[in-house]
């Protein structure tokens, strides 16, 4: 008697685990296929696949149906994730590029003060968290808007304002500590 019941709660336990968790093991394991295909690093993909399961939870949390094939479903938007992934990284390169132009311009054209100064900026920077140096590079050195800063990070427009203020108010407080300005 005792036996039948684990069992049946062992059996009960899987089936809540099932209709809690949207994708099953198979289709997990698709996506995390298609990401790795996608050229998504091999440390990244655990990330993928909650990003896919939460789409999916969110559509349902919206009241729209299921998709007919979740397999199919999850692998389209693996896929898009894939390529996002590619765009951010493409534009941190891009984004470096920048920064390594404006850095020889800089060393190259205003001498010893302006390298003084950027030294001292890169450094604050390196100190901000990584929140607020996201903002504050996307917004100075990217020349992005607040809002699609906002757009991109996923964010309200309040909280790039708030960080950018706040990172900006640190940065001034120790370039002026340490006579750089």
């Amino acid at each position: 008697m005792l036996r039948g019941k684990t069992r049946r709660d062992r059996r009960e336990r899987e089936r809540e685990r099932e209709r809690a968790d949207p994708l099953d093991a198979a289709q997990e394991d698709r996506v995390r296929a298609v990401l790795a295909l996608g050229g998504v690093p091999h440390a990244d993909l655990p990330d993928g696949v909650q990003q896919v399961r939460l789409k999916l939870l969110e559509r349902a949390a919206d009241g729209r149906e299921a998709p007919r094939d979740v397999s199919a479903w999850a692998a389209v938007v693996a896929s898009n994730l894939a390529m996002d992934w590619h765009r951010a990284r493409r534009r941190q390169e891009r984004l470096g590029e920048r920064l390594a132009v404006l850095w020889r311009e800089a060393t190259d054209e205003d001498g010893a003060e302006s390298r003084a100064l950027s030294m001292a900026v890169t450094q604050g920077l390196d100190a901000l968290p990584d929140t607020q140096r996201q903002v504050v590079v996307l917004r100075f050195y990217a020349d992005l808007p607040v809002r699609a800063i906002a757009d991109e990070l996923g964010i309200p427009e309040g909280t790039v304002k708030s960080r950018l203020h706040t990172a900006v108010r640190v940065l001034r407080t120790r370039l002026h500590e340490g006579e750089v300005v």
